[in-house]
């Protein structure tokens, strides 16, 4: 559906019924939608995107949200937030400069072992490596054997080998793709973190900084002690190195969660956590260590992110329930 939505806003029926909907949509207080970005490939697209949000509807801080849900001030009608995972260089080359012209605030999660650090995530690591390898045989994998010889092979070998290693242990997933990297043979740059100099920066300057835990590991695959350590370290990280004012606000890693993830988030003082389900945010009924987010791909244009709003809203929550034990 999203992608019909998406095809029919650009065009001009299709904006002639974007906008019959967006009068129909809910203009209730307390109701937000939260988008979330790793990557911007197009400038211009990502200005288009922050334009639209910026005339269409009300650009609000994590801290409003945390405001509201704790006794203070209701968000506006038509609320939405912006943040972004992971804090790649991107973000501060090519997001940043516009989101400041159009004034939208923005949460820029940080997994903080990483700023600093020559080294990439192993998810990307992974991905240019398969992409752009110069073999065309085969890659035997504990996943399978893996044909190279066509770009939509790698590309496949991708998908299944980053679906495999969610299902291991974090330090396993790490030990394997240390083992594949290397045969790939693949020269191609891969995606940067930001330093602790530039993410002092960006702070200064209006950013809001939030945990995404140290290591990025999936949450639901490491033992009860490490995830709060993960998720208490990376906040005390970004309080020692960028200040005391960095609030208590996280990013579940690629949104996995459960029952004992969202406990070990409140053991470590988190009161405003995000997940990856797709949908709005009542504030009057959510629980804030389970928000919905909706993802925004690198190359989406402005007509998909508006079909993106309309599509998920509160009152459509009930399509896509929040699990307890995700």
């Amino acid at each position: 559906m999203k992608h019909l939505l998406g095809r029919a806003a650009g065009s001009a029926p299709g904006r002639a019924l974007m906008s019959v909907l967006e009068r129909a949509d809910s203009h209730a207080p307390d109701v937000v939608r939260v988008l979330t970005y790793h990557l911007v490939s197009n400038r211009e697209g990502f200005d288009a995107q922050m334009r639209y949000l910026a005339r269409h509807y009300q650009p609000v801080p994590v801290a409003a949200i945390l405001g509201a849900l704790e006794g203070g001030p209701p968000l506006p009608p038509r609320a939405v937030a912006v943040t972004f995972d992971d804090a790649y260089e991107n973000f501060a080359e090519v997001a940043w400069p516009v989101l400041k012209r159009y004034g939208v605030p923005v949460t820029l999660f940080v997994p903080t072992a990483f700023p600093g650090q020559p080294g990439a995530y192993w998810w990307d690591e992974l991905q240019q490596g398969l992409l752009h390898t110069p073999r065309q045989d085969t890659l035997e994998t504990p996943a399978g054997r893996l044909p190279l010889g066509t770009p939509q092979e790698r590309a496949q070998a991708f998908r299944r080998l980053d679906a495999y290693l969610k299902t291991l242990p974090h330090d396993d997933a790490l030990d394997l793709v240390s083992r594949i990297v290397p045969e790939l043979g693949s020269t191609a740059p891969v995606p940067r973190v930001l330093g602790w100099d530039a993410l002092r920066v960006l702070a200064a300057g209006g950013v809001t900084l939030g945990a995404h835990t140290r290591t990025h590991p999936l949450l639901t695959r490491v033992e009860a002690a490490r995830a709060r350590e993960e998720i208490a370290g990376s906040l005390a990280d970004l309080r020692g190195k960028v200040g005391d004012d960095v609030p208590p606000v996280l990013a579940y890693p690629a949104g996995a969660y459960n029952s004992q993830v969202v406990a070990a988030a409140r053991e470590a003082g988190i009161r405003l956590a995000f997940t990856t389900v797709k949908g709005a945010n009542d504030l009057r009924e959510i629980d804030p260590l389970r928000l919905r987010r909706i993802n925004v791909t690198a190359d989406a244009t402005a007509a998909a992110l508006r079909a993106r709003l309309l599509l998920y809203t509160a009152r459509l929550n009930g399509l896509r329930e929040v699990p307890a034990t995700a």
